[in-house]
Parts: structure tokens; C-alpha cells; sequence
């Protein structure tokens, strides 16, 4: 569920009609619903009613700070990948306690600077990654909370570059070695052992691979604990997945998720640890763009839009799709026509749809992009030196423009000149 509906035959943010935040910020931009995001978060929170947990939201999804600050005060943890994204938890109010710290590159630098501002813990990915964390914990005179992530081998089922946890991929270290890479770890003085880490990837739209993978993480919690490592803590990871179709079958719900970690895990006593992004992000967002032109080709028409794979790349790096509508709701038995939705970026995988049906549309109208709150401003660009798009959030009757677009003097202004020119 979402919080963008026709009233009227206009299209509105809660309550703000897209059209007059159109008006006031020009196009393209990103809107986000509060009410969606706080909804989304409050899903699974409660669906982990009953057993120790803590919801950390995957703040690559979207990371604007007015997005974190929103989760936060309603008691969100944050799972960042990054220093920057350390540092922006941080500045949204967010405590050391209440954040993770996942990734399989992490520098001597980001390790600094959280075992300084606080941390709750780090998801160790490799043998070199415990090595180098023990060594700067050491040198602060302190002692570095980790879990380890370990590698399941289970088959997501999702698009490959999203899937996290075969045995091929990057991430984490294979299970069948868990219980001596832990025995490592407990000989290292800077380091202290509260839990396991595993994530099997994004857009997961089944709970199968997500029970299989937590089966092996229970037995692996015996194990160890048999070893005599104190296994309190469990880092699930994220990655249940959202309908980017009204006509998909819809993947699980939080709360059939929630039961499926009980099942799978209640019994070993552990505080569970969750980190969705896509789920609470996905569907609070929209990517509001209007039309320049609209092109006759050789057997097909050409929908051009001001929006460009810069500025929501997924369709152009995933195949990904996105349901795309008008602003103002068609009459009822409107006729429609297949379109290319194009950007103006000169590339020709600057496609967002191919044959989309869609009601007729002219030069400037405005289309959305629904389900485009993750991944969506977060890996947008300046590609063809055009200007990051600017964020709006909206909360009932307002809305506030959370980044906004820069100036082209602003990008110039960023480089600087050699002396020799």
C-alpha cells in the first residue's frame, strides 16, 4: 500500500496534488510519503512482536536525511555500507548503538570512525577484514562488537547482480568454514563475538530461500555455541521484495516474514536483527517527470521525457520495470497506445519501457514512475552534466523540498582549473 491516489482525476501525495509540487519545484523530482514510510517501518517492527529485535533500515535504499530522520524518531536502527553513510546516520540524530555496519571493503578510516562515534557492530565479511579491524580497535584502546557473515550457498532467486549469497559471490565467507574463521576471532583481543550475519540478496519475492538460509543459521548457532562463543545476536539482512506491477502476484507481507523468523529462529533465544530498505523505501516514492516530446518512429511512437537513466537508473542497469502513469487520471475506457519511454541522455540505454501501453499524452504532461523511492535518487548522477534531481517529502497537507536541484554554476564551480590553464 502506498499513500499516491487519483482524487478528483488528479494525482496526490497524501494530500498534496503532484501536480502543484510540480509547479513549485519544476520537473524531474522525487516525492516521498511519510505516512508510507512510517507504515512500511511499523510492519515489521510488529511483526517481530514478541521476541527481542531491532529494525535497521538499509539506508542505501534512500538516504536522504530527512527519509532517516523520519525512520529514526520512530525507532528505527540504520545498516550502513559506508563512512559517509555512518556519517549521515549520525547527523539525522541517529546513536552508535543503533547502527550496523555491513560491506565487504571497509577501510582502516570508516573503522575509525565508527569505533569513535559509536557503533553497535560490524558484519565482518573476511579473515583480512577481522585482522585489520582487531589491529585499529587495539590501537584505540578498545574493543570492536562483530558479527560474521557467512555465506548460506542458497539460490535467491533474484536477478544475479542483486543475489548475495551463492557460493560465487563476494560476500561473506562460506558457511562450511564458519566455525573456524569464529575460532580466529575469538583469539583476537580487539575483537568480541555477539552474533552471525547473513544476507542472500534483494527482491526476494519468496520466503523459501530465506527459511532455507536461516535453517543453516540455526544450526550453526549450536554449533558455536558449542565451541563456547556467545551467539546472542542474529543480522538477518534484508531483501524481501515489493510488487513493481499491480499485476504481480504480491511477494510475502512482513508479518508472514515475521512468523517464518520465529519459527526458523525463535527457539535459540537470540535478538533478531533486520535490515529492510527496498520494502519501506520502494513504495513511498515516485519519480515525477513530464513530457518534451512525443516522436512518430518506423513502427513505433517515442514517449521523450525530462527524466533520464540518470536519474533512475534501474530500468537501463537491472531491466527493471516501473509502472509509469499520468498525472491527471484518464477517463474511464480511455484507449491506450504502446510507447518507447525514453530520457533525452544520448544512449540508447536511456529506455525506461518498451511498448508500454499508456492513455494518450502530449508535450507537457507529467507521468510518474511509481515504486521509485529505492535505488531511485540514491544511484542517480550528473551524467551529461545534468543536475541531481531534487527530493520532495511530504507529510498530510505539506511538503518540503529536501534536496534541492543545483545550479549549472554550481556543477562548474565544483571543478577546478590546473595552473597551467
Amino acid at each position: 500500500m502506498d499513500h499516491f491516489l487519483y482524487r478528483d482525476g488528479a494525482l496526490y501525495a497524501e494530500d498534496v496534488p503532484v501536480a502543484e509540487i510540480a509547479a513549485a519545484v519544476g520537473t524531474p523530482f522525487y516525492v516521498y510519503s511519510t505516512a508510507t514510510l512510517l507504515r512500511h517501518y511499523r510492519l515489521f517492527d510488529e511483526a517481530l512482536d514478541g521476541v527481542p529485535h531491532l529494525v535497521c533500515y538499509a539506508m542505501k535504499a534512500a538516504g536522504n536525511l530527512a527519509i532517516l530522520k523520519t525512520l529514526a524518531e520512530a525507532g528505527a536502527g540504520m545498516d550502513v555500507v559506508s563512512q559517509g553513510e555512518y556519517l549521515r546516520a549520525r547527523a539525522a540524530g541517529v546513536p552508535g548503538e543503533k547502527i550496523v555496519f555491513s560491506g565487504v571493503g571497509k577501510t582502516a578510516e570508516e573503522m575509525r570512525t565508527a569505533l569513535t562515534g559509536g557503533i553497535r557492530q560490524f558484519n565482518v565479511e573476511s579473515e583480512p577484514e577481522m585482522e585489520l579491524l582487531n589491529a585499529v580497535a587495539l590501537s584505540l584502546g578498545t574493543v570492536a562488537p562483530i558479527t560474521i557473515r557467512v555465506n548460506p550457498d542458497v539460490d535467491a532467486k533474484t536477478h544475479a547482480k542483486i543475489a548475495t549469497g551463492k557460493s560465487e559471490n563476494k560476500f561473506g565467507i562460506p558457511i562450511s568454514r564458519a566455525r573456524a574463521v569464529y575460532a580466529h576471532a575469538a583469539r583476537l583481543p580487539g575483537l568480541k563475538v555477539v552474533g552471525i550475519d547473513v544476507h542472500i540478496g534483494s527482491q526476494l519475492t519468496d520466503l523459501a530461500p530465506f527459511e532455507q538460509a536461516y535453517a543453516k543459521v540455526a544450526e550453526l548457532t549450536e554449533a558455536l555455541r558449542a565451541d563456547g562463543h556467545g551467539i546472542d545476536r542474529l543480522d538477518l539482512g534484508g531483501g524481501l521484495g515489493i510488487p513493481y506491477t499491480r499485476s504481480n502476484v504480491a511477494p510475502p507481507l512482513p508479518t508472514d516474514y515475521g512468523a517464518m523468523i520465529k519459527r526458523t529462529l525463535g527457539h535459540l533465544g537470540c535478538e533478531i536483527e533486520i535490515e529492510p530498505g527496498r520494502l519501506i523505501a520502494g513504495n513511498a516514492g515516485l519519480l515525477v517527470s513530464s513530457v518534451i516530446f512525443v516522436k512518430s518512429g518506423e513502427g513505433r511512437d517515442f514517449l521523450i521525457l525530462d527524466a533520464a537513466m540518470n536519474d533512475l537508473i534501474r530500468p537501463a542497469m537491472y531491466d527493471a520495470h516501473h509502472d509509469i502513469i499520468p498525472v491527471v487520471e484518464p477517463a474511464p475506457g480511455t484507449e491506450q497506445r504502446p510507447y518507447d519511454v525514453v530520457g533525452p541522455v544520448c544512449e540508447t540505454g536511456d529506455t525506461f519501457a518498451r511498448g508500454r501501453d499508456l492513455p494518450p499524452v502530449k508535450s507537457g504532461d507529467l507521468v510518474a514512475f511509481r515504486s521509485a523511492g529505492a535505488y531511485g535518487a540514491a544511484m542517480a548522477s550528473e551524467y551529461n552534466a545534468r543536475p541531481l534531481v531534487p527530493e520532495v517529502l511530504v507529510k498530510g497537507d505539506q511538503f518540503a523540498v529536501i534536496r534541492r536541484r543545483p545550479t549549472f554554476d554550481e556543477m562548474i564551480n565544483r571543478d577546478s582549473l590546473p595552473s597551467w590553464l
